[in-house]
Parts: C-alpha cells; sequence; structure tokens
C-alpha cells in the first residue's frame, strides 16, 4: 500500500534564489492565497523549487503544460524527484485525430478520425485509477485535462475487486469483464483485453503491461498470480486485486436505461423542430444516427462517438459542466501551471473553437443539441475546479501579475550565471534613425550608443544584419562557441542556412516542419559541433538547454508581433544565459516598446545578479551538460533492426519470431513508460516491418 507521504529524493540543496523562492511560496499557500507566480529566470530551477513545495505541502498535484513534449520532460523531471511516489503522465491519446465537422459551404462532412495510441491511453488509466487510490499524486497534464471524460463515481464504482475464496463462477466473471468494457480474444493479450483458458481467466488491466492468472476451481477463486506476458515467468502471488474499467465512460444498466429514453426524448423534440422548419433531409440524418447509437448502447453499452451522449448518461442538466481529469482529483490538490505565459491563452482558448463546430453538426442533422456539453470547460469552470495555483514562467503576462496575490521571484541561479549582455545593431546598411529617448533609470548600458557608434564610424558601409551577424559569429566559433540566429518565418530560415553553407560555414535549419526525431539529431550534432550555427524561428524559445551557445542574433528585432512580443524577446535572449560568456545582438533600425521593456527586464535582473555573486564572492561557470543523444539509441537500435536483411537478430526470429515480437512490444511499452516517445515511435516502426515478414 502507498505510504501516501511525498518524499524527494535528490542529491542538491536549494541554493540561488530556490531558498527564498521555496519559503515564499510555501507561505502564500499555508496563509491561503488562491494564485501565486514563480517569476524565475531560465535555468533558475524552477521545477526543483516546486518539487520542494510539493513534498512540503504533501497533496495531490496537477501540473499543466502547453504541449506534450514539455508535458513529458517534466514527468521525467518529477518522476526523477519522487521515485517513491506516483508521479503519471495525462495527455491526448491521438496518435492522429480528425474531430468530426460539417462545411455547408460546400455540403461536405467529415467523420471523426482518429488513431488512438494505447500506450498513452494506458497512461491515462493509470492516472486516474493512482487519483482514486492514493494521495501521493502527481499528473503532468496538457492541456486536454479540461476535455470531457467519464465520472470518477462511475469509474470506480464499477470497478471489479476480485480476491482469493470469492464465490463466482467463469461465466459470471467473464460477464462482468465485458460489462467493464474488456475484450475477449484468443491471441496475445493487450491492455483492456482477457482470454479463458479451462478453469482459468487471464486478465490484463487497461493501466499495465503485466497480466493477472485467475484460477476457478468449483466457482470459487483458488489463486491469483501476476505475469509477465513476454518471459510468462511469475512476478507475485496476490491475496486480493482491483480491475477498473477498461473506458472512462461507462454507466450503470440502471442509468444507461433512463439515458437511452432521455435520447430517445430529445430526438423525438429535435424531429418535430426539424419539420416545422422543413429540413426534412436533417432530420433524415439524426434519426438514422442516433437510432444506430442506441441499438449500439442497448447491445453492448457503448457506441462510437458516446462522449457526445455524455450528459445524458451522466444525468447532468443542460449547459452543467461535464466532468475532467479535475474531477478526479477531489477538493484539495496543487495546481502548477508551467510556463504560464503559454498556457493560460491555451486554456482559456478551447471552448469557444469546440462550440462553433458543435453548432454547426447539430444545425445539419448530424448531432443531437446534447452533443454541445460534450466540450472543454470554459475557462471560469476551469478555474472553480483547480485548486491553489502556482503560475511558473520567466515572462508573466498582464494576467499572472493581475491575479496572483503575490509574485515569487527566483532571479538568481544555483550556478551564478547571469542574464546576457545585450546590443543593438542596426538592420539596414544605412544609419540608423536615433532612438526614441532616453531609457527610464537611465542606464546607460541599455541605449544604442555603442551600435549608433559602430554605424555612424562606418557610415555608409556598414553591412547590414546579415553580414554583420556572420562577421560576429565567425570570432564565436573561432573561439569554440556554438551560434543561434532567429529569424521571422521559415523560408528565411530556411534561406539563411543555404547562404551560411554558401559561405562555407557551416548550419542548419530547424522549424516546425522538421520532424521531431530529425530535429532532436539537429540540435544533437550542434550541441557537439558537428555544425556551428543553428537557425531557427520561435521554436528557439522555451524548453530548450543549449549551454554551448555564447551569441544569438535577434534578426529583424524591430518587427513588432507575436515573434519579437516582449515575452518572446525575452524567452529567446533567455537561451544564452547558459554560458558565462553568452551575448544576444538585436538588430534593430528602431527600438520597439517590446525591445526597450526586455531589454530594461534583462538588465534588472543582471544587476541583481552581479551583484549577488560579488557579495557572495561567486565566480560564474559554464553549465557542463553531458550531451545525451536519444537518436544514437534509436540508431543502435535501427541498426540491429535493419542491416542487411533489416538487420534483425535472425536467429530469433527464425527460432521463434513471435518472441521477438514479443520482446520488441514490451521494449516499445518500457520506452512509453519512461515517456521516451521517440524511440517508442521507432520500435513501433520495427514492429510493424517484423508483423510484414511474419506475413510473408
Amino acid at each position: 500500500m502507498p505510504n501516501n507521504k511525498f518524499k524527494l529524493h535528490t542529491e542538491y540543496q536549494p541554493a540561488g534564489d530556490q531558498p527564498k523562492a521555496i519559503k515564499g511560496l510555501l507561505e502564500g499557500l499555508k496563509k491561503g492565497m488562491h494564485k501565486q507566480t514563480l517569476l524565475g529566470v531560465t535555468g533558475s530551477g524552477k521545477t526543483f523549487t516546486v518539487a520542494n513545495v510539493i513534498a512540503e505541502m504533501n497533496k495531490p498535484t496537477l501540473v499543466i503544460a502547453h504541449n506534450k513534449t514539455l508535458a513529458a520532460q517534466l514527468a521525467q523531471e518529477y518522476k526523477t524527484f519522487f521515485p517513491e511516489n506516483a508521479v503519471h503522465y495525462f495527455v491526448s491519446y491521438y496518435d492522429y485525430y480528425q474531430p468530426e465537422a460539417y462545411m455547408p459551404t460546400t455540403d461536405t462532412y467529415i467523420e471523426k478520425d482518429a488513431q488512438i495510441n494505447k500506450e498513452i491511453d494506458r497512461l491515462r488509466h493509470a492516472s486516474t485509477q493512482a487519483l482514486l487510490t492514493r494521495k501521493d499524486v502527481i499528473i503532468v497534464a496538457s492541456v486536454s485535462c479540461i476535455y470531457g471524460l467519464g465520472s470518477p463515481e462511475e469509474y470506480k464504482e464499477e470497478n471489479l475487486e476480485i480476491a482469493i475464496g470469492d464465490k463466482i463462477t467463469r461465466t459470471d466473471l467473464m460477464s462482468r469483464l465485458i460489462a467493464m468494457h474488456f475484450e475477449r480474444t484468443n491471441a496475445d493479450l493487450t491492455p483492456g483485453t482477457f482470454r479463458a483458458l479451462a478453469n482459468k481467466i487471464e486478465i490484463m488491466p487497461v493501466s499495465e503491461n503485466f497480466l493477472y492468472s485467475i484460477d476457478l476451481e468449483k466457482e470459487k477463486v483458488e489463486r491469483i498470480i501476476r505475469i509477465d506476458p513476454v518471459s510468462s515467468h511469475i512476478l507475485s502471488e496476490e491475496n486480493s486485486i482491483f480491475i477498473f474499467p477498461a473506458k472512462h465512460f461507462i454507466t450503470n444498466k440502471t442509468k444507461l436505461a433512463k439515458a437511452i429514453k432521455d435520447i430517445q426524448a430529445e430526438l423525438k423534440l429535435q424531429l418535430k423542430k426539424f419539420d416545422k422548419e422543413g429540413k426534412l433531409l436533417e432530420a433524415e440524418r439524426i434519426k438514422r444516427r442516433t437510432n444506430y447509437d442506441i441499438a449500439m448502447l442497448r447491445e453492448v453499452g457503448y457506441c462510437s462517438g458516446i462522449e457526445n451522449y455524455s450528459r445524458l448518461l451522466s444525468g447532468k442538466k443542460a449547459g452543467e459542466a461535464p466532468e475532467t481529469l479535475l474531477s478526479y482529483f477531489g477538493k484539495d490538490f496543487l495546481t502548477i501551471i508551467d510556463e504560464s505565459h503559454v498556457t493560460l491563452p491555451q486554456l482559456g482558448g478551447m471552448y469557444a473553437g469546440d462550440a462553433s463546430r458543435k453548432n454547426t453538426l447539430i444545425e445539419h442533422g448530424f448531432r443531437l443539441p446534447s452533443a454541445k456539453d460534450n466540450r472543454p470547460l470554459k475557462y471560469d469552470e476551469f478555474e472553480k475546479r483547480i485548486g491553489q495555483v502556482i503560475y511558473t514562467t520567466a515572462t508573466p503576462s498582464d494576467v499572472e501579475r493581475k491575479e496572483s496575490d503575490q509574485i515569487v521571484e527566483q532571479i538568481i541561479r544555483p550556478t551564478g550565471l547571469i542574464d546576457p549582455e545585450i546590443e543593438v545593431r542596426p538592420v539596414t546598411s544605412s544609419f540608423p534613425p536615433l532612438p526614441r529617448g532616453k531609457m527610464k533609470g537611465g542606464d546607460e548600458s541599455m541605449h544604442l550608443t555603442p551600435a549608433l557608434s559602430l554605424a555612424k564610424e562606418r557610415g555608409k558601409q556598414y553591412p547590414g544584419q546579415v553580414q554583420d551577424f556572420i562577421a560576429e559569429a565567425e570570432k564565436e566559433i573561432r573561439k569554440g562557441g556554438r551560434v543561434i540566429a532567429t529569424t521571422l518565418t521559415k523560408k528565411m530560415a530556411e534561406d539563411l542556412s543555404a547562404y551560411l553553407k554558401d559561405k562555407k560555414i557551416k548550419s542548419e535549419y530547424v522549424h516546425s516542419d522538421i520532424k521531431t526525431i530529425e530535429r532532436i539529431k539537429i540540435l544533437t550534432e550542434f550541441r557537439r559541433g558537428t555544425f556551428d550555427i543553428l537557425v531557427g524561428v520561435n521554436l528557439l524559445r522555451e524548453g530548450l538547454d543549449l549551454p554551448e551557445v555564447t551569441l544569438i542574433g535577434i534578426l529583424d528585432a524591430d518587427k513588432e508581433g507575436f515573434l519579437r512580443s516582449e515575452v518572446s524577446l525575452i524567452q529567446t535572449i533567455g537561451r544564452a544565459a547558459r554560458n558565462v560568456a553568452g551575448r544576444v545582438i538585436l538588430y534593430a533600425d528602431r527600438i520597439t516598446g517590446s525591445m526597450e521593456r526586455a531589454m530594461k527586464e534583462t538588465n534588472r535582473r543582471r544587476e541583481i545578479q552581479v551583484a549577488y555573486n560579488k557579495k557572495h564572492n561567486i565566480t560564474p561557470k559554464t553549465i557542463i551538460k553531458k550531451i545525451n543523444d536519444i537518436t544514437e539509441a534509436l540508431d543502435s537500435l535501427h541498426d540491429k533492426a535493419v542491416s542487411s536483411e533489416l538487420a534483425l537478430d535472425t536467429k530469433l526470429f527464425a527460432k521463434n519470431p513471435s518472441k521477438l515480437v514479443k520482446l520488441k512490444e514490451r521494449q516499445m511499452s518500457e520506452a512509453v513508460k519512461a515517456l521516451d516517445f521517440e524511440t517508442a515511435a521507432i520500435l513501433r516502426d520495427e514492429l510493424k516491418i517484423l508483423k510484414e515478414r511474419l506475413v510473408k
């Protein structure tokens, strides 16, 4: 049984501003502050600070990140900090998702098309089951946590407890499993399936990758063993086990019967409405769709798109908020919103887009009106359902500043590293216009004076931002540094990289069109020095840890917009804060408001950091970080799997091909469990090749 107590494992003690931040946040939580912001600069260890807070508060914790990749990184970090506790990963389980939609202008109906990742579905079930069975739980989630999920009461109520000595027949046990949406199979078990062999029933829980074998003798449970499905080794003997439903949307027979009546009643009303409006085609559509779904619900208790009936199945009123992952947390829990300047807008924007699509489907007879209540939470609904909140960001927006009861700053890094120096240089080859007056605070280091002097000295001979950047980059490369250039568009990134190569400068570009695994390879080769200049767009902001970078050139910094906003500039500047020699050049012909605020804030932080280092006699040192290339492991796996004739282990394949398939499936499951989705993707591809060979 879990001890329900968080235990932080680390060889480090809080340092820099971390002790002050931990103390401030804990005091705020204990005083009952609902919202706080941890303003932590890049590289200051915000996750470690939050981990200390979680350990002290000892409450279930929800961490929300703005994308799956960042969520996976955070989950790995928290698993490292809390190896004895339940740290889970909850994101959308779709590898591919095309929502159901209708476009009236072209009379085009797009059926829902989705490819579910079974491993992520398993992790989602592990998350909800942990929340219902223990208190020492951290769930790291994407914004999918505000989308509809089955009722926790129904999910918990429908679990099956099996104990030694229980009286139950083989038929009754199978019936119970089928009612919980487990599928019977005669083949190898996968999560959410079972098979019956004489008086033995084998079950693979939907949240696990092991199986339970239950021996029945004279209608009584004689033995329960936990087995490794690949090796068939017995892992343990159990006195009792809990089996949760294989799907989150589950309803008992009584509630299902009532829901079907409610669906029929709503269908009747909608048909009357369409008849009155003369919409005969729409009436026929909704009649066929709904009657088919009702038949499926009666027969198997489930239908495709069952989530569209979730409000009726749960007995909620029209317009009432759906059950979500938040419903599984109970009342007293802590919420961490990571990179809140990006995550909060996402949380606030999900409802409107979903509502527009649903209204069109309802209007044209593809869904009943109650389908509107299968939706993400509105922002005010989300706020009512979360516990005390800590926003973590290096660049709090007006929302965090306005709503937070306090802002706790974490400016001093444990490493002593300071924010990079910033210089502004002109974009054009002609002399740039004068800046608009002095900066507030009178700090000369924030003026354009150095750049203006340079431009004046060169006059019309100033080569422009690209040539100037190349000259500065070459200086850094000669000293062994790496350089980043950020552009405004993908095309500009590609063109600049090609131009650099023409100049015999080793460079590569990266942007959102580059596949994940290729992106990882590029970043790793950059760190190793295979090439010297990395050109990108906004992917070079949050979450990149490149300590070898000594120079960042921000091209066209004076083009106000999302990519050159105050937040984007500060985040990009922060990429140079991992190296003691880090510096940034902003190329601009004028000082924009965003530039002024970004430079002012960076300089404020530098002053605090320099003063702290001087007071404590600290000499900053560049972060030394091991270059772990996930793609090496991938290439290694690939080499083993694909040389000569796919270079598979020919002996094992020839001797027992099914065993090799099981081995690869297990490796894939282990990769997903470790949140190593890139390795899992390679293994998935290997499995596809293996299975094709088996068929041949």
